[in-house]
């Protein structure tokens, strides 16, 4: 009815921003060269690096932090972890880990071999650093309406199935020991996933007897979507499509981080009890004993508040609906961006965005940083240095499939006017794209290189 988004919450505690001028922050990003990742928190001014773990606790996840129980073995913290997973997901066996990508990695462990090939719609880069650590090959399988950034298409986020199918032709089921859909879509630009998609890919994997699982750290988001957008979903609740959606794979990894709104903490959920038995015993070497799975019991209670608060449909209304009104008002003003916005991002193209820039010369660090510059926003790169290839042998750079800008919203922490400030920098910044560099790699690790690579402007 009316126009304002009003947060469905109070707040108690605040934390001082420390504002900066231009000035300081082209020495802080000089001095970490270049680099979005390797800047201080204390120098930026709003933080939409990402949403994994920034989120606001609420009252009654910090009177949970309070009843903790830290015993080693058979805490009622864990029990009370494991019975809110069971309610929303279904899943029997509920493995606790310290975030997303430990579940990751000891699911595709157990699962994953050399010369494997895991299908997904889209990895993205710790769950493919993972598969390709076990030296399988982490293959993208996009919805095809996600070649158009511009379109309304509601379901960008949804799996390739012929795609799919081909790989299984391709690959044989011999080489695929499960297929993965990433809900919401992280790397395809934070777009959901549809019923009717989970339904189609869940009908392929059951043909070729493999196993279909959810990477279910934004489970909820997309739940929502599906309820707004989806025929025959607008009467459902996200808590009931949540189980459907469960309902039709055999397992999910976490990150709790997200949408149970946590600073820490994951799980990795099946129903397969020789699977779930496996997965324990390489628990146990590097995470913990099952029933706190690297995790203390402070952080096992407060997944177990988050995950019912992640689900209440009051807040997701306000989430997704003030993720669109920054979209929104963007698109407005002429700034190319991944349309229609997701649940916990808004997608910049960098592409379009800098259009005089080559991928290869990072055209998403350069907006990322523009960003920074002019107003103290951090954002996130998704593009040719975080996915693209470096040849050892020749130097050669590989752009990667799209260039990206994320700017991630942490869950309950800013409000309406830090997110008007934020439209006014990216605004900005477009208005000066045609002054913004080009970068290039001084120093890159050869995994994950995003994280810690070094570069420099090319003026």
């Amino acid at each position: 009815m009316f126009k304002t988004i009003i947060e469905p919450f109070r707040i108690k505690v605040v934390e001082q921003i420390r504002m900066t001028t231009p000035e300081q922050r082209e020495e802080m990003i000089r001095a970490a060269g270049y680099n979005i990742f390797a800047l201080h928190s204390d120098d930026v001014i709003i933080d939409l690096l990402t949403d994994s773990g920034t989120g606001a606790m609420s009252a009654n996840q910090w009177g949970g932090v309070m009843r903790g129980d830290e015993s080693y073995a058979g805490s009622p913290s864990y029990f009370h972890f494991r019975d809110s997973v069971q309610d929303i997901t279904g899943f029997e066996y509920v493995i606790p880990t310290h975030q997303g990508r430990a579940a990751e990695r000891i699911l595709f462990s157990v699962m994953c071999g050399e010369g494997d090939v895991v299908p997904n719609n889209s990895h993205f880069d710790t769950t493919r650093a993972n598969v390709e650590a076990r030296g399988a090959i982490a293959l993208d399988l996009p919805s095809t309406e996600l070649a158009d950034m511009d379109s309304d298409y509601p379901f960008k986020g949804d799996m390739d199935v012929e795609g799919l199918r081909a790989a299984f032709a391709e690959h044989g089921a011999a080489r695929i020991p499960l297929v993965m859909l990433t809900v919401t879509n992280n790397s395809g630009g934070g777009q959901p996933v549809s019923m009717a998609n989970v339904r189609e890919v869940a009908a392929v994997c059951r043909e070729f007897d493999t196993p279909l699982y959810l990477d279910a750290c934004r489970i909820a988001e997309n739940a929502y979507f599906i309820k707004q957008r989806e025929p025959g979903y607008a009467d459902t609740s996200v808590r009931t499509i949540v189980r459907e959606m469960c309902g039709l794979t055999q397992g999910c990894t976490m990150s709790a981080k997200k949408d149970a709104i946590v600073n820490m903490g994951g799980f990795l959920a099946t129903r397969d009890p020789e699977l779930a038995r496996e997965e324990k015993n390489l628990l146990i070497l590097t995470e913990g004993f099952p029933t706190y799975g690297g995790l203390s019991g402070r952080d096992l209670e407060a997944i177990a508040i988050g995950m019912q608060e992640g689900i209440d449909e009051d807040y997701l209304h306000y989430r997704i609906t003030s993720t669109r009104y920054v979209g929104q008002h963007l698109r407005d003003a002429g700034v190319p961006l991944l349309w229609p916005t997701g649940g916990h991002a808004i997608y910049l193209d960098a592409e379009r965005f800098a259009a005089h820039l080559e991928p290869t010369q990072f055209p998403g660090v350069s907006v990322a940083i523009a960003l920074y510059l002019l107003g103290g926003v951090r954002a996130c790169e998704i593009g040719t240095l975080m996915f693209g290839r470096h040849d050892p042998d020749t130097g050669q750079e590989s752009a990667g499939p799209r260039e990206l800008v994320r700017l991630a919203i942490p869950r309950r922490v800013y409000t309406q006017s830090h997110m008007d400030y934020v439209i006014e920098v990216v605004v900005k910044a477009f208005e000066e794209r045609d002054s913004l560099p080009a970068y290039r790699i001084v120093e890159q690790a050869p995994v994950l290189r995003h994280f810690s690579a070094k570069l420099e402007p090319v003026r």
